[in-house]
Parts: C-alpha cells; structure tokens; sequence
C-alpha cells in the first residue's frame, strides 16, 4: 500500500513538474523580434488582446495592460494584464478589471484608455479609464486601485477635481522623474494628481493643441514630448507632436512623427515605454492598429523605436521586427526568414484569381491551404481599401486546430506587408489554412462619414515557413 502511495505521489509531481516545463516553452522563446502590425500570441495561443494600452515595469518583468475586446461589440469586458520580461513573449495574467454590477462600467458601458502608475506615496498601483455610454454621449474618467500589480482592481469611481467629475474621454497617464503623476486629455489638457494619486490637485495647461487625442508623452533630459492623433475614428491618420521645457509649456507644435500619409505606419498613438540600459534609454512607440468590429481577433499593435535629435522626434522608418538592443545598439532589425516559401504549392478551394504572382478572392469560403513540415509560418498579403478579413486557422497531424484567429488585410492605402506569423511551435506538420470571411471593415463617426473597406478582398503575395 505504502509503495502504491508512493508511485502515485511520483508520477503526480512528474506530471507537476512536467506541466511546468511545457507552460514555460509555451511562454518563452516562441517569439524572436517584437512584430508590428501582426497578431500575437500568449501562452494559451489566443490573440493578445490588450488595446489602447500601457506598459508598467516591475522588477525584470514587464506588464501590459490594456482593453479586452471581442468580434461582436464595442461594450466594456474587461481589462487585461499580460507579463514578459522581453516585450517579444507575452503570458496572460489576470482580467484585472471586470464589467461592474452597475454604474460606470457596468453593462452596456464603455471602458477605453487604460493607464496604470505605481503611486510613490503609498505603493499602490492606480489605474484610470475613460467610461462612457456606447453612443459616446456620457464620457467620465474612473480610477481603480489595487495593492499588487496584476491582482484584482477595485473600481473607485470618478476621478474628481474640486468635487466635481472630468467630462473627458480619450486619455493618458505621465509619471514625471520626481513622482509626480499626470492625467492627459484629448483637447491638449494636463491634470496634475494628488500624492495618493486618487483625486486631481489641479489643472496644468489646457487646449495646448485642437483637436487631438489619443495622448502620450515621453521625457528626454529636460524636454517633454506629447503626441496626438487626429480625430478620424478607427481610422489611422498622420499623428503630430509638440514640445515643451516644462509641462506647463508654451508648447510648441512641431509637426508629423512618421513620414506624411503613412498614416503614422497605419496606428493610433498610445503610450510610450522608456526601455532604459547602462547607458541610455530607449523609448518605443506604442500604437494601435484598430480592426472594427473585429477588435477582438483582428485588431493589432505597432511598436516602433523612437529617434530623438534635440526637439526634434520622429518614427522616420518602419521596423517590421526588431528588438531591443544593448548599450551601445539601442536596438536590432531583426529579418524574418522566409527562406521557404510556398504559395506555388498550395490547395485552393473556391474562387481564386492570380494577379501577378499573388492570388486574390473575395470569395465568401474560398480557401488556400498548404501542409509544411516546421516550426512557424507566415502570410504575406497585399493590403488595401478593397480588403478585409480571412480567417487562418493552423492544425497539427492530428487535425487539432492550434491557432485560430482572424487578420485584417484592410489598409487606406496600399502597401505589401506581413500579415500573420506564427509562434515557434515543436517541430512537427501542421497545416495552415486561409479562408475568405466575405466581410469587410466599415464604420462611421458622429459626423455620419464612411471609414473603412469598400470591398472584402484577401490578396495573398507568398505563403512562408521554417
């Protein structure tokens, strides 16, 4: 009896310890550059679905927080929590913030710019949001407080100043050298925080800029950078920046981060990320990629290394994949190897046309597929106002569906680009499949304008793997 107990208590802390070293090869090493433009996948294979988001940094972990989304409305969910320790391989934590029983984000509520700061005078982490109603008509900014950093927040309510609420909507958060906490507003408006960081002490500057949202700033020795979108919805546009010496200005309107009519590499600002080394520091552009309705599965992010020359700021290139470097390289193109590539070979199903040598359908079901032997594969597809969504799909031998999701090959303006890139998977045969969804993205703003697809194309430019 005593040895039956003892085989069993064996092969339970085998299969402990066995399901600790598979959960840590699915989370490390399954990425090798930061990617733009494209999904990630955490350790779950699901989308990693933090929008308009922040990144805060504790110890040698990093943790992402943003707005959880899904495919069939814009209502609140939840926020979410994902950690990494090389902004390339991302581990879901928590849905730190839920949707509330009532009140400001409770059913049928929006619940947008997530920022999180650790409060220097009492340790606590803070985060703040714009609530609203879902036709953007009763726009608030909540705060809720935890005491760890990926726990269970508690919503606190409104942010007050002088007793009375903030109608604001688009925001962010800057923690200065000194501790000091900020909360930014669309319009050009600083509001400086109390030292709990719960309540605001007062207003630093407002309509610094008109009609801007979407804020960020960073800091480079004694001069602050703020960013701005314009207001075009969903939509990408050329975003701009001004500069100051002090945050309550003058400001200065500088001009464009990113060559004019990239649409700032097709994103919205979010955040910027100080990545700080022995001798320097690193800031990394944060944007979004925005997929509506499909923000759930198809919405994606552009992280970009910023260049700062005096008062000057720029994103004067696009990095499809590179990392973080060291003291002496700030950072590292990374090149995607596409040494394999495959598009000759695939099955087709449904309408497909060649155009050149891609094969385009907006066929409702049409599909490509293509066995390999390997560890990753990717799509590059040509993107443009006439497209929209596929489905892509990878299974094993077995015919386990192991990712499933949904890409976005809509674009204002046309351009080539990588459109999905697996994780590193074990070596193995997989299948990838790509289906035409026959839908396309389209929206319109309080003005009643038309944005997005007018058609819903999937173009195929190569199929890759290795």
């Amino acid at each position: 009896m005593k040895n039956a107990l003892y085989l069993f208590t064996l092969l339970l802390l085998l299969s402990f310890l066995n399901t600790g070293l598979l959960e840590a090869q699915n989370t490390a090493n399954r990425y090798e550059a930061i990617y733009s433009g494209i999904s990630w996948f955490d350790q779950n294979n699901k989308e990693v679905n933090a929008h308009g988001a922040c990144i805060l940094k504790e110890g040698d972990r990093y943790y992402l927080f943003g707005e959880y989304h899904t495919d069939t409305s814009n209502a609140f969910i939840g926020f979410s929590c994902y950690s990494s320790t090389d902004l390339m391989n991302w581990r879901f934590e928590n849905m730190v913030l839920k949707v509330q029983p009532d009140g400001l984000l409770g059913p049928n509520r929006v619940g947008e710019r997530i920022k999180v700061m650790k409060c220097p005078a009492t340790g606590e982490y803070v985060m703040y949001m714009h609530t609203d109603d879902l036709r953007y008509k009763d726009p608030h900014v909540g705060y809720a407080t935890c005491q760890t950093i990926n726990g269970d927040y508690q919503f606190q309510g409104e942010l007050l100043h002088d007793g009375n609420y903030l109608k604001k909507w688009d925001l962010g958060a800057f923690q200065d050298s000194d501790g000091t906490g900020y909360l930014l507003t669309h319009e050009g408006f600083i509001y400086e925080l109390n030292a709990d960081y719960r309540s605001v002490k007062l207003q630093v500057v407002g309509h610094a800029t008109s009609g801007g949202e979407s804020p960020a700033i960073l800091k480079q020795g004694g001069r602050y950078f703020w960013m701005f979108s314009r207001k075009t919805s969903w939509e990408r546009n050329d975003n701009y920046y001004l500069t100051a010496t002090s945050l309550e200005g003058p400001w200065t309107e500088k001009g464009l981060v990113a060559p004019t009519g990239t649409l700032t590499w097709n994103s919205q600002s979010s955040f910027f990320l100080p990545i700080i080394n022995q001798t320097d520091t690193l800031y990394m552009y944060m944007g979004d990629r925005w997929s509506y309705p499909k923000q759930g599965s198809a919405a994606t992010y552009v992280w970009q290394p910023v260049t700062l020359t005096g008062d000057e700021m720029s994103i004067p290139q696009f990095h499809e994949s590179w990392r973080p470097g060291s003291s002496t390289n700030p950072y590292t193109p990374i090149a995607i190897n596409r040494k394999n590539t495959s598009l000759k070979n695939v099955v087709r199903k449904g309408e497909w046309k060649t155009a050149g040598n891609h094969l385009t359908s907006k066929a409702q079901g049409a599909t490509v597929s293509y066995t390999f032997n390997g560890r990753q594969v990717g799509i590059d597809g040509l993107a443009n106002n006439k497209s929209s969504y596929a489905k892509v799909t990878i299974r094993d031998k077995r015919n386990k569906v192991i990712i499933d999701t949904t890409v976005d090959f809509y674009s204002k303006y046309e351009n080539a680009s990588l459109k999905f890139l697996s994780p590193l998977l074990p070596s193995g045969q997989y299948t990838l499949t790509i289906e035409v969804l026959g839908e396309h993205t389209t929206w319109t703003d309080k003005s009643k304008t038309v944005y997005g697809s007018t058609d819903h194309y999937v173009t195929i430019k190569d199929v890759f793997y290795n």
